[in-house]
């Protein structure tokens, strides 16, 4: 271990020795508690096993290289182009779907293109009517990430040379525009489609594989899957395994692959009914996005995400209409095809980026797989420069250094004086986000002209000044609405993690007016210079000048507003009294890098992902180790541990949401934890800071037959942090 790796810690080498010789006992955990506590629990790292956690994390530092990653060209002109909202996807004409060769239907053969399966549960089966039918097609496209001018940089801010298709070099200076990148995208966009759902009204969306096709003859790079196959997850919809579109039950049914292959079509049916038509289990945002497995990080970033705002409309209360019900913002429009639209209700979906250099080599653990022969790796590639650059088996986790809102890099919203209501939805590979509400005197300032370098560079652009002026009033995560609303001056956005919130424009937090033209910064304030973990946040050290200017948001003129902010929500499914009495006898299952590497480097019970058999508890206080089977119809306690390392995970569980019930030891389901305060909502993904114990109440309804759970670090998904279970008759 070089004293250079130890320090990315912040922690002196011979600290983490002496924690490291402590680690082997009980000694570790009264270590962490006395003279190291603060320097862990200052770094995340602070449980009942920080003290491994910092040594291992150091440790790996010291074992593996950190591989070189592009710095993007600086965009010179940011916060000229629009964010893009998307339209409501308008559903297939019936008169359509019946000309279909194969139209969807309840019967035997009827599920997907191979005629081996049918729907577990049809709609009439929950005395529901037949489902909207949507298509959408898995389309080769190029997509525009930014339409200003671009300069060509090098990780110390310096102006670099660049390149163009045919390889030809351009000096050192020379301002270029960023060229369209290689998409797979649901319907050819980046996002795809937007869905709006609601409950009661059930969907079938067929889904049909079109990627071996190039009519655009378009670069394909060396992402995605090589053999063009999708899978897609609606996530977390409460859902059939045939329809949930996850690789266990994929590789044993359905395709018996890992996804749908070129030709194919499945027709997805979502029944928007609550897990056990339970409305206290009501969900309030989705998103799709592909789960091939070991290539849903590359497809994902490759362009696979859509949204699906779902809406209650069971008594108005949440209908997109702020004139009924609960009166959140929305003014809705029903539109003559069949969908509708609600203004000042604003989905934002956050993907970082890399950009292609043109000199940095790629190389990949995949290569050797022979996975993109074309490509030649290792090599670099002039030809791709300013397109989106991909590493499939990164060390220390991948993350982009631009940020986009919406598929658009620093976009601009134009909003009226009155309250909106924004849907925040993760869809990085790794990065997590912290957001604030900032105004700025100076305005944006690149990074470079501040003097950064390296990956400070990362963002671009800093406001230095940034204050925060308004707050967040959050309404729902993503187990749905919130029992109450949480006044918030920054929140926390995990990858694959939904947050809504409310925001009024009429006024800043002190009671100001606002006024037309005023501008607000939506701001990311936590550093994450790689996909390990933060290095700075509001929690953990944090560093009052990086504030990264995502979104400009321009106040315009006042528009009538009749939405509000209500004082309670909707209530949490109950949860039994004696909860505490299945502690002995819950599933646990800890998450944790390998030791051998390659494909099976990161793992959940020590063991990596086997689609063929369903996956074994650790030994629980019971003395047992049962198997991830759950009986239809029943309740349980899991564990989801972090094993160490200094890694942050974010565990998803498949089929039915959760709600925490202890994290680290400590019950939560009165008083969320400080660092954690969603806790007390339900939830579909785990936050895991480093080394951290969760414990989750959850049902299993409705559904039987296969089901993952798996690290929406998608760089650990893929290299099998990734486990089967299944829900029995």
């Amino acid at each position: 271990m070089t004293e250079e790796s130890a320090n990315k810690t912040g922690l002196a080498r011979r600290t983490l020795l002496r924690l490291g010789a402590a680690g082997g006992t009980a000694a570790a955990v009264a270590a962490a508690r006395s003279w190291a506590g603060p320097l862990l629990a200052e770094r995340g790292l602070m449980s009942p096993d920080g003290a491994f956690a910092a040594t291992s994390m150091a440790l790996g530092d010291g074992l593996f290289y950190i591989e070189a990653l592009p710095t993007s060209p600086l965009i010179l002109s940011p916060f000229t182009d629009r964010l893009v909202v998307p339209k409501a996807l308008a559903p297939v004409p019936k008169s359509v779907v019946n000309a279909w060769k194969n139209p969807p239907g309840p019967g035997p053969g009827q599920q997907n293109s191979l005629r081996n399966e049918r729907h577990q549960v049809w709609t009439s089966d929950v005395g529901l009517p037949d489902p909207i039918i949507y298509k959408i097609n898995l389309l080769v496209r190029a997509h525009s990430f930014s339409t200003s001018q671009v300069l060509p940089i090098n990780a110390n801010g310096r102006p670099t040379v660049s390149f163009d298709a045919n390889r030809k070099t351009y000096p050192a200076g020379t301002r270029r525009t960023l060229p369209p990148s290689t998409i797979y995208g649901y319907n050819g966009t980046f996002p795809g489609p937007r869905i709006n759902a609601e409950y009661g009204k059930p969907v079938l969306v067929r889904l049909e594989n079109h990627l071996d096709e190039n009519p655009l003859k378009l670069d394909r790079q060396d992402f995605g899957s090589p053999d063009f196959s999708f899978l897609t997850h609606l996530h977390n919809s409460h859902t059939a395994p045939e329809s949930d579109g996850n690789p266990h039950y994929s590789m044993i049914a359905g395709p018996r692959h890992r996804g749908y292959r070129p030709g194919m079509f499945v027709d997805n049916l979502y029944l928007n009914r609550a897990a056990g038509n339970d409305d206290s289990a009501k969900q309030s945002f989705f998103w799709f996005h592909d789960h091939t497995m070991d290539h849903t990080g590359a497809n994902v970033y490759k362009g696979m995400v859509g949204l699906y705002p779902i809406y209650d409309p069971k008594n108005g209360l949440d209908m997109g209409d702020e004139r009924r019900g609960l009166r959140l913002p929305g003014v809705r429009t029903n539109n003559p095809d069949g969908s509708f639209d609600v203004a000042f209700d604003i989905p934002l979906a956050f993907t970082d980026f890399r950009f292609d250099d043109g000199v940095t080599i790629h190389k990949d653990f995949h290569d050797g797989l022979g996975e993109f022969p074309a490509a030649k790796n290792p090599a670099t590639h002039p030809e791709w420069w300013g397109k989106t650059f991909y590493k499939h088996f990164p060390n220390h986790g991948f993350v982009g250094d631009i940020c986009t809102v919406n598929g658009t890099a620093f976009p601009v919203l134009e909003v009226k004086r009155r309250k909106y209501r924004f849907r925040f939805l993760d869809a990085s590979v790794a990065r997590i986000y912290e957001f604030k509400l900032m105004t700025s005197t100076r305005g944006p300032k690149s990074s470079v002209s501040l003097g950064y370098n390296g990956d400070e560079l990362q963002g671009q652009y800093r406001i230095e000044d940034g204050q925060q002026c308004m707050q967040f009033n959050e309404i729902a995560v993503d187990g749905g609405l919130l029992p109450i609303p949480i006044k918030r001056n920054s929140f926390e956005l995990w990858p694959a993690k939904r947050r809504e919130v409310i925001v009024d424009f009429t006024r800043y937090q002190d009671g100001t007016p606002t006024t037309k033209g005023d501008v607000v910064y939506l701001t990311n304030v936590m550093k994450m210079p790689n996909g390990r973990k933060w290095a700075a946040s509001t929690r953990f050290s944090p560093d009052p000048k990086y504030k990264i200017p995502l979104l400009k948001i321009v106040i315009g003129d006042t528009a009538p507003d009749n939405s509000r902010i209500p004082a309670t929500l909707r209530a949490l499914p109950p949860l039994p009294s004696n909860w505490q009495s299945m502690l002995d006898n819950r599933l646990i299952f800890e998450v944790q890098r390998g030791s051998a590497g390659g494909e099976t480097e990161w793992l959940i019970n020590g063991k990596p992902f086997d689609p063929q058999h369903v996956l074994a508890s650790l030994k629980n206080p019971a003395g047992r180790s049962p198997l991830a089977q759950q009986k239809k119809g029943s309740f349980n306690l899991w564990e989801l541990r972090n094993g160490g390392g200094g890694w942050v995970h974010p565990v998803h569980l498949h089929e039915e949401e959760h709600q925490v019930v202890m994290r680290n030891g400590k019950d939560v389901t009165r008083t969320a934890d400080p660092g954690h305060p969603d806790d007390i909502s339900g939830e579909d993904t785990v936050a895991l800071d480093p080394g951290e114990s969760v414990i989750v109440y959850r049902g299993f309804r409705d559904f039987t037959g296969p089901y993952v759970g798996h690290c929406h670090n998608l760089s650990h998904e893929d290299h099998a942090m990734m486990f089967a279970w299944e829900i029995t008759p």
